[in-house]
């Protein structure tokens, strides 16, 4: 798919098509109502609209990000709505209608030794605190706001901020959650250069420069 990435947009990656072969093993009902979180280029939720969903509105903090999505949506013909905003925003979209049948989620989750989240720069796509948790544990206790009854949270990140930790926080929601795909890749740009900073703090073992992505599903009854 041609996509236009303005720079400082996330470039679509190993995480980005983990998740999107997720959405179409979850087998999308025809109809549904879809939000995609940190959209990027917007290329989730695009797909999302290809296999059937009725609905798609994509949300991303970046203004470019925005840009780079209405863009891409009006190159391939598609009825995406593109909006700037963060989880707050999202949780308003879903309180104002009748929640979402999906929601997708590529959100920042980069291990960093800043602990302020960045509020410009690529850095916004990728850093996600000291233990890679800012954005998800947030995203986690907002999930059952964000679905509708019957709906489903597809979300990926990196094992280094814990999956565990996610399964557990869903569950804890009333949200019935497992691993539905693994892929293990190397060490990017970002990784390589903190690979000193994750073997201090104990987040990767000494020379490790792998890391696992996992796609994690949470249904809502």
């Amino acid at each position: 798919m041609l996509l236009l990435r303005p720079p400082g947009v996330y470039a679509p990656q190993d995480d980005t098509w983990l998740l999107r072969q997720a959405l179409r093993d979850a087998a999308l009902a025809r109809g549904a109502r879809v939000l995609d979180l940190c959209t990027g280029t917007g290329v989730l939720a695009m797909a999302a609209l290809q296999l059937g969903a009725d609905e798609a509105v994509a949300l991303d903090a970046s203004p470019r990000a925005v840009l780079a999505a209405r863009c891409n949506a009006w190159l391939h013909r598609l009825p995406l709505t593109v909006r700037r905003g963060d989880l707050a925003d999202a949780v308003a979209e879903a309180r104002g209608g009748r929640g979402f049948d999906v929601v997708l989620a590529n959100p920042p989750y980069v291990p960093s030794p800043e602990r302020e989240l960045p509020r410009r720069g690529a850095a916004m796509c990728w850093d996600g605190g000291p233990d890679g948790r800012a954005v998800l544990d947030r995203l986690c206790a907002c999930a059952p706001e964000l679905l509708a009854p019957g709906g489903t949270l597809l979300m990926v990140h990196s094992e280094l901020c814990g999956t565990r930790a996610t399964l557990e926080l869903l569950r804890a929601e009333g949200l019935k959650s497992s691993v539905v795909a693994r892929t293990t890749i190397p060490f990017g740009p970002v990784l390589h250069s903190r690979a000193a900073w994750l073997e201090e703090r104990g987040l990767i073992t000494p020379g490790q420069r792998t890391e696992e992505l996992v796609v994690i599903r949470a249904d809502r009854p």
